[in-house]
């Protein structure tokens, strides 16, 4: 029977169905769209997860300033710091002064005589060095650059947190309950190493040759 021939309670409700109908068809057609859509974003991602699973974790290697190992990132630092500067005795030759590398870090030799001056004119005045730089006369008395060298009579039996007591704090020694480390010893400015920094010169420290020196006792100022 035509639609126009029927009731028309009965024609709406034919109309209501066939519009529910439609809105039913677009919903599904709606649906699988985005099924198929998440089912093909998967499908590229699922290599792309597969790869990474498959990528081997890179080693994490430590820091040691660009160098190989942490020996040769210390050796590199009390190189450019300084240190054989007055805690390695020199030779002279016809260039100057040169590194006793005899004597490598080992501070002022123990047996070398005193600075032949008038230390309490000095000491007013300013101060003098011994040609080797590892004897200073000034104001605070006269001072020996040590010896630190892994032997008994310089840091050898020393632990590592005593050599950040020295350059942290000042501390000779690098005892807590010590006096402080005399000029021209600049712990002052070597304060601001980094912890890994001061690990890497202890590291070395360890590996350089013994030399058994007992450096003199520093002098207080003169007075008479």
């Amino acid at each position: 029977m035509p639609m126009s021939n029927l009731p028309a309670h009965r024609s709406l409700y034919y109309s209501s169905l066939k519009q529910l109908t439609m809105k039913f068809r677009h919903t599904l057609i709606m649906l699988a769209t985005c099924l198929l859509v998440f089912s093909q974003c998967n499908n590229e991602k699922a290599p792309e997860a597969a790869a990474e699973a498959e990528t081997p974790v890179a080693e994490t290697k430590p820091f040691y300033g660009g160098f190989d190992n942490q020996v040769e990132w210390g050796k590199h630092i009390v190189t450019i710091s300084g240190c054989n500067d007055c805690h390695t005795p020199k030779k002279m030759s016809d260039h100057g002064p040169v590194l006793d590398s005899s004597m490598m870090l080992a501070g002022h030799p123990a047996k070398m005589p005193p600075i032949n001056v008038n230390r309490k004119e000095m000491q007013s005045k300013g101060l003098v060095v011994s040609q080797d730089l590892t004897e200073w006369i000034g104001p605070w008395g006269t001072s020996y650059a040590a010896n630190l060298t892994p032997d008994p009579t310089g840091t050898g039996n020393w632990k590592e947190e005593q050599l950040f007591l020295a350059l942290r704090e000042g501390k000779y020694k690098g005892l807590p309950n010590s006096r402080q480390i005399l000029p021209p010893m600049p712990w002052e400015m070597f304060r601001y190493m980094t912890d890994d920094e001061i690990k890497a010169i202890w590291a070395y420290l360890r590996t350089i040759p013994a030399v058994s020196n007992n450096v003199p006792a520093p002098l207080p100022p003169e007075t008479k």
